[in-house]
């Protein structure tokens, strides 16, 4: 049986990737990309913590946090698509619209 410590440092280092890629990235694919990252990190603790104190309560909120996911990624992706035919480009830096 695999200690809880390895799922944890597991997700923790997936986390560290995610943020990583989110904070150092300028494409929005690959912004978005470590957004998921994130959420799959928390999923992993989640689903480790909930495995090992015998309780279902985490891996309930898992299947709701990979449903607000799939929809994030569906509006997510038709933002960008919609970003992409009008600015042709799809880095952040060149996206300068919404800005007061």
């Amino acid at each position: 049986m695999v200690p809880l410590n390895w799922y944890l440092m597991l997700s923790a280092v997936v986390f560290m990737i995610g943020v990583f890629g989110f904070l150092t990235r300028r494409n929005i694919i690959i912004m978005f990309i470590s957004v998921e990252l994130m959420l799959n990190a928390v999923n992993i603790s989640l689903v480790a913590f909930s495995h090992y104190l015998q309780d279902l309560r985490g891996q309930i909120l898992v299947v709701f946090i990979i449903t607000v996911a799939a929809a994030e990624a569906a509006i997510g992706l038709a933002i960008i698509i919609a970003l992409f035919r009008n600015k042709d480009t799809v880095h952040v830096d060149e996206m300068n619209e919404m800005k007061g």
